[in-house]
C-alpha cells in the first residue's frame, strides 16, 4: 500500500496520508476538509514531504508515487477479473481506432477526414 511505502521513506502517518490524498488529486483545500485541519497545516506537511522524499513540488511527489499507485490498482483489476466481471471495451475506457466505424454514428474513424 503506498501509505506503507511512504512510512518506510520516513514520512509519519499524517504526512503520508496528506501525500496519499493529494496523489488522488485532491486541493490543499480538500485534503484539509478531509482530515478536518486547516489548509496551512497541509501546507506544512506538504514542506516537510518535500523535503523528506526529495521533491521539489506536487507534480514530482505525484510522479514518485505513481507506481506505487499501479500496484495497489493491478491488484483490484486482477481481484475483479478472478470473480469473473467482465465489461465492454467501451466501459472500460478503449478508444476505437483505425477505420473501423463506429457504432451508431456513421463515422469511420480517420479516413472520413482524409487524413
Amino acid at each position: 500500500m503506498l501509505r506503507d511505502v511512504l512510512i518506510q521513506k520516513g514520512l509519519s502517518n499524517r504526512e503520508s496520508e496528506v501525500a496519499e490524498l493529494v496523489t488522488k488529486g485532491m486541493s490543499n483545500k480538500e485534503v484539509a476538509n478531509q482530515l478536518f485541519v486547516t489548509e496551512k497545516t497541509v501546507k506544512f506537511h506538504l514542506t516537510n514531504i518535500y523535503k523528506k522524499m526529495n521533491v521539489k513540488s506536487r507534480a514530482q511527489l505525484i510522479v514518485w508515487c505513481l507506481p506505487h499507485i499501479g500496484f495497489v490498482e493491478k491488484e483490484e483489476r486482477a481481484a475483479e477479473a478472478t470473480a469473473g466481471a467482465t465489461a465492454p471495451a467501451a466501459a472500460q475506457g478503449t478508444i476505437p481506432a483505425g477505420s473501423a466505424p463506429i457504432a451508431g454514428t456513421g463515422f469511420r474513424g480517420s479516413n472520413d477526414l482524409g487524413i
